[in-house]
């Protein structure tokens, strides 16, 4: 496990989300994740929902069923799934800035809750799926952060999280110069490899049923993010305002950190599919 040398913790994460919030819906878009890109000819736009349909598709998805969106980020994720599988989701954000956009953009069955997932206060066996896009991350306890959503899903419940990964076995200065100052400037307490989370997923009672390294299919969203940061510094002096002068400003710089860890491998991105034993069956 990569453990920087600052510790973090959900009241860092919190601030470095509510004090960034314009330029991460500017650079980012409203879905704050990856693309997920299959041609190579989609759209940023087409590939970020690419990446929700491919979890939709993961989950298994079935009209009526209840659904948790760990760091749910805006919102966008949970939107998009409830109005195309026909699903109700209680989505789970650190940050009051992401939820009240999320407030202003409402669709009936989703609800946003400003509230810790280790601390989420959700009854147990009360959800059929959960989903965690490039939130695990921000965990502080990560073997915690499985076992909770082991506690609320329902037996036959499947569990998917898309994540950041240190590459297994990176070397010394791949750690010191990327892996590391990563996790200080993105908030994040611990970056794990694949054989870390799939350990943490067993141990909380998970059968892990599929994983996928996308990292190729991914990468791209960062030079795209690099670009529309600096076209943002260069022409809105609103932007240019928060970026230098924002408590958490050191966060741009792990944007060319991210673009060589996946080039050098140092940093890959999978997609976990995992199950609660149990026979599976709509909740209603």
């Amino acid at each position: 496990m990569i453990v920087p040398d600052i510790s973090q913790n959900a009241v860092a994460v919190a601030d470095h989300y509510d004090e960034l919030d314009p330029i991460y819906r500017r650079v980012w878009g409203d879905h704050v994740h990856h693309g997920l890109w299959a041609t190579g000819r989609e759209t940023p736009g087409e590939a970020v929902e690419a990446l929700v349909d491919t979890v939709g598709d993961r989950l298994g998805l079935m009209p009526g069923q209840t659904c948790v969106d760990i760091g749910c980020g805006y919102g966008s994720t949970a939107r998009r799934l409830a109005v195309t599988r026909g699903v109700r989701v209680t989505g789970f954000t650190l940050s009051a800035e992401q939820a009240r956009y999320a407030a202003a953009h409402p669709v009936p069955g989703v609800d946003i809750q400003v509230r810790d997932w280790l601390a989420n206060g959700l009854a147990d066996a009360s959800a059929d799926a959960a989903w965690a896009i490039e939130s695990s991350e921000h965990m502080v306890d990560k073997p915690r952060f499985f076992a909770e959503a082991h506690r609320v899903l329902a037996p036959g419940g499947r569990f998917v999280i898309c994540a950041w990964l240190a590459g297994t076995g990176a070397s010394g200065w791949k750690v010191r110069h990327l892996l590391e100052p990563i996790c200080r400037e993105g908030r994040l307490p611990s970056m794990g490899t694949r054989e870390e989370y799939e350990a943490m997923a067993t141990a909380a009672g998970f059968e892990i049923t599929g994983f996928e390294d996308v990292s190729r299919r991914v990468a791209r969203t960062w030079p795209i993010c690099a670009g529309r940061l600096v076209k943002a510094l260069l022409t809105d002096r609103g932007t240019r305002r928060l970026a230098l002068g924002a408590r958490n400003r050191n966060s741009f710089l792990g944007i060319p950190r991210l673009i060589l860890a996946y080039r050098t491998g140092a940093m890959r991105y999978g997609i976990f599919t995992l199950s609660k034993a149990g026979e599976t069956g709509k909740r209603n």
